[in-house]
């Protein structure tokens, strides 16, 4: 142990042990400390090449759903071999002992990713230093102006920001463009001129004709009045991503139990009516029906999440925790409006405003898509609609179709009984301002493009 007290003394400035060891400590004793470190550093990160291992062990074990605790790592180090020395037990031990509160694990993670911007710094110099030797003709612009931008990229910007330079950009302008252009062919050749989706489908053939799927980094705000589908919406996105598409969806919901969940479920995949499910009143054939339809959830990638008490960080935390574990494609949040508030001092919309910046980021940090269900007031409108317009890359709106339009429209009467909307508000990267005709049956909780009169 001596050893290791005098190291800690002797720490150059161009790394910090102790540091480093905190926060593989508090991995091994908070999920949350591990979610953290887990997604803001890498092995290189760490100074200690043995460090840098036990990081990776750890995060190993975390993707694998095994809690990284001292004997588990113990374990997994031992069966892959790569400790073999009494001191390697001896620094895991002095980790697995000295843990620290878990609350302050940003202030260590930074204090390690700072000592990696100096280490990149003392790199900098010494690679300066060995040009101005090994070249006394040097180009004097040219080798300020090189050394400027490498140095800028350690003083301005985070360690993965990236600049795109003109050739670079030129480059993905024209390997896009080539792309789509075969894949049009393709379209006409194969598909018959039908766009495949870029993303995940939606559930609904019209939706996806326009929108080619949700992509990752996408964030889809679904507004609908009280009562009017949002959750119905919510399940028919996660069955068909999910259930039909065998992709992975976390549902965070804020407002149902997961009995409640579970029956929407037997509704959803059986098509027998939700209140029948609920009161017990099937026959034999839907209880048939009902237990086949759960057979196929049980074999989804639905991942359901019932956090009444959700806030915009714990979304931060659970969305980095599924997309470790299970590798999501989307998560859905069931809904804003009840997500506890950051600020009470803040207003409405201004909360509702933070919160969907939170998820953009979140969509774009983790490559998933991110649905938020928001709640409209009873004239359609929602509170804070243009600043979440915004960040948003697609708004739908969800409202059902009203007697007399449905006798007046001459184009609905183009659909069998056609009952709600999806109106597409804002749409990045296509068309919007259009009404989608879809049937609602609100009793058996599904939902499906209208069908054309033939």
């Amino acid at each position: 142990m001596n050893s290791i007290l005098k190291e800690q003394l002797d720490q150059n400035r161009l790394f910090d042990l102790e540091s480093e060891r905190r926060v593989l400590s508090s991995m091994l004793h908070s999920e949350e400390a591990c979610i953290e470190a887990y997604s803001s550093l890498m092995a290189d990160n760490f100074y200690s090449p043995k460090h840098g291992t036990i990081f990776q062990l750890i995060g190993s074990l975390y993707e694998r759903e095994i809690r990284p605790t001292y004997v588990e790592l113990l374990k997994e180090g031992h069966s892959l071999g790569v400790f073999t020395n009494p001191r390697d037990l001896e620094e895991i031990k002095y980790i697995a002992e000295h843990y620290i509160d878990d609350e302050n694990i940003k202030y260590w993670i930074r204090r390690v990713k700072d000592k990696t911007r100096l280490r990149k710094y003392e790199s900098f110099l010494r690679k300066s230093y060995q040009v101005l030797i090994d070249n006394p003709e040097i180009e004097v612009e040219q080798t300020l102006m090189e050394a400027e931008e490498e140095l800028t990229n350690l003083t301005a910007l985070e360690i993965d920001d990236k600049i795109d330079t003109p050739e670079e950009m030129a480059q993905l302008g024209y390997d896009e463009v080539e792309r789509r252009f075969i894949r049009y062919k393709e379209i006409q050749e194969l598909h018959k001129g039908v766009l495949p989706l870029d993303g995940l489908p939606t559930g609904f053939d019209n939706l996806n004709h326009i929108t080619l799927g949700y992509k990752p980094g996408d964030l889809i705000i679904l507004g609908a009045q009280t009562g009017h589908g949002k959750t119905a919406f919510a399940l028919h996105t996660a069955k068909e991503i999910a259930v039909n598409n065998q992709r992975n969806v976390l549902y965070l919901n804020t407002e149902m139990s997961r009995q409640q969940i579970a029956l929407r479920w037997g509704s959803i995949l059986s098509a027998v009516e939700h209140d029948r499910i609920r009161s017990g009143s099937i026959n034999e054939t839907e209880l048939s029906i009902i237990l086949e339809g759960y057979s196929r959830l049980r074999q989804s990638g639905f991942y359901s999440y019932p956090c009444p008490n959700l806030t915009p960080e714990k979304t931060i935390s659970v969305a980095r925790k599924f997309r470790a574990q299970k590798n999501i494609d989307l998560m859905i949040i069931d809904y804003i409006g009840r997500m506890d508030k950051m600020d009470p001092k803040l207003q409405e919309w201004q909360i509702l405003e933070q919160i969907v910046k939170t998820q953009k980021m979140l969509a774009q940090n983790l490559g998933i898509a991110v649905m938020c269900l928001v709640q409209l007031n009873p004239d359609g409108t929602l509170q804070g609609a243009k600043r979440m317009k915004n960040e948003c890359d697609l708004m739908l709106k969800l409202a059902p179709i009203s007697k007399e339009e449905l006798d007046e429209s001459e184009d609905l009467k183009k659909y069998v009984e056609p009952n709600y909307y999806i109106a597409i508000e804002k749409n990045r990267d296509g068309r919007s301002g259009i009404r989608i005709p879809i049937k609602f049956d609100l009793q058996k909780q599904t939902m499906k493009d209208a069908e054309r009169i033939r």
